[in-house]
């Protein structure tokens, strides 16, 4: 696959799949930006990939201020965006009973209006023919206990990306979601015990946990011309999950 002289944005992208997604992007020729909140992981991130092809920006994606602060450096910058990776998010698990209007509003904000209004500012700087990805969940098929804030925003995520398909078709921007199951990335490990490790490993038919960067190749083929009429799928990189098998 080959992305030179395109221009990609990731939002969430100073570890975990999104930073896996924007090595794998410099690797293949791309011009990269991704945003994150915290500047130390972002200061990480680029001395791990050592590119001048990287760009990164402080930019909390989940209130307008950020969103607005991003699409400055956009504009600015005077380059049309060839690809851009919806994929900052947040999970916080905990019962319905316990759930707090806090810890609500923190997920909703993130992981849907962010990604909402992220689309809609950037819209005007997406290059005709450009891709849009999201990074959606196998949870949205799923009703596992604790998960109902999260697993109720990736299903708000998907109805979006549904609607962008048709509603950016006329300029041909393709609009796809990757859904990954069980990854090992830095929220999944931090959260996780070694015991729910290997728990949420059996979910899977393959028998382990997911790689970065295994959801990063399934990104660059969507944003890549291999998958030009590749529009408005949902594909899920999990493994293979045999959750309904488990009762």
């Amino acid at each position: 696959m080959d992305f030179n002289n395109k221009h990609v944005i990731i939002t969430g992208g100073s570890q975990g799949i999104g930073f896996a997604t924007a090595k794998a992007f410099i690797q293949h020729g791309a011009t990269v930006l991704i945003t994150g909140r915290n500047a130390e992981s972002l200061r990480k991130a680029a001395d791990e990939i050592n590119s001048s092809n990287l760009q990164t920006l402080v930019a909390d994606t989940s209130n307008m201020a950020g969103i607005m602060a991003l699409e400055k450096v956009v504009a600015q910058s005077g380059k049309s965006v060839d690809v851009l990776y919806l994929n900052a998010a947040i999970g916080v698990y905990t019962p319905i009973q316990y759930v707090t209007e806090a810890d609500f509003d923190a997920q909703f904000n993130t992981n849907v209006k962010g990604h909402f209004f992220t689309l809609q500012k950037l819209i005007p700087h997406l290059a005709d023919g450009a891709s849009v990805i999201f990074t959606s969940s196998g949870v949205v098929s799923a009703a596992g206990t604790a998960s109902s804030v999260y697993s109720a925003t990736k299903a708000a995520l998907n109805k979006i990306a549904d609607i962008a398909v048709n509603e950016l078709a006329e300029r041909k921007i393709r609009v796809n979601i990757v859904s990954p199951g069980p990854i090992q990335t830095p929220g999944l490990l931090s959260l996780a015990t070694a015991e729910t490790q290997a728990y949420l490993a059996t979910r899977s038919a393959l028998q382990r946990l997911g790689d970065a960067e295994e959801v990063a190749n399934t990104v660059l083929f969507l944003a890549s011309a291999d998958a030009s009429y590749v529009n408005g799928a949902n594909i899920a990189v999990d493994g293979g999950s045999i959750q309904y098998m488990l009762k």
